[in-house]
């Protein structure tokens, strides 16, 4: 299994992770869980109107971290936007609930992936362990 799969896999499970984004000064962290690795790249999903689609649009430097079993991951990188119909079609059909809020078509779907990305796996008893994408 590649590095960048392992990441998706661990975020699946964890089911939800926190993103970290810069307003001007400020730090701005919330809760996400929206996951998907889509040819060769893993993207999140968000809102166009919301804030931190400004923020990502203001500084595309972003970092998540997730805890689950034990192990926690953080992924930093640029958030680079896709336009793409398919990729935000394929978000759909792997997690469906998002269907009350969003449709591909909208206007206001985002779906960014991650770009020159380092993955790092740590934990209070192993050796971290590092990945690029």
């Amino acid at each position: 299994m590649s590095g960048i799969e392992r990441v998706c896999e661990f975020l699946d499970a964890a089911q939800t992770y926190y993103l970290a984004t810069v307003e001007g000064d400020q730090p701005r962290v919330r809760p996400f869980g929206t996951i998907l690795l889509y040819n060769g790249r893993l993207y999140i999903e968000t809102g166009k109107v919301k804030n931190v689609s400004k923020q990502l649009a203001a500084n595309p430097k972003a970092e998540i971290c997730a805890f689950n079993g034990g192990k926690w991951l953080r992924v930093a990188g640029e958030l680079i936007d896709d336009a793409d119909r398919a990729v935000k079609v394929a978000m759909l059909e792997k997690m469906p609930s998002l269907k009350a809020m969003y449709d591909p078509d909208d206007g206001n779907m985002q779906m960014l992936y991650f770009k020159n990305a380092t993955a790092t796996f740590s934990s209070f008893t192993e050796a971290p362990e590092t990945f690029e994408f």
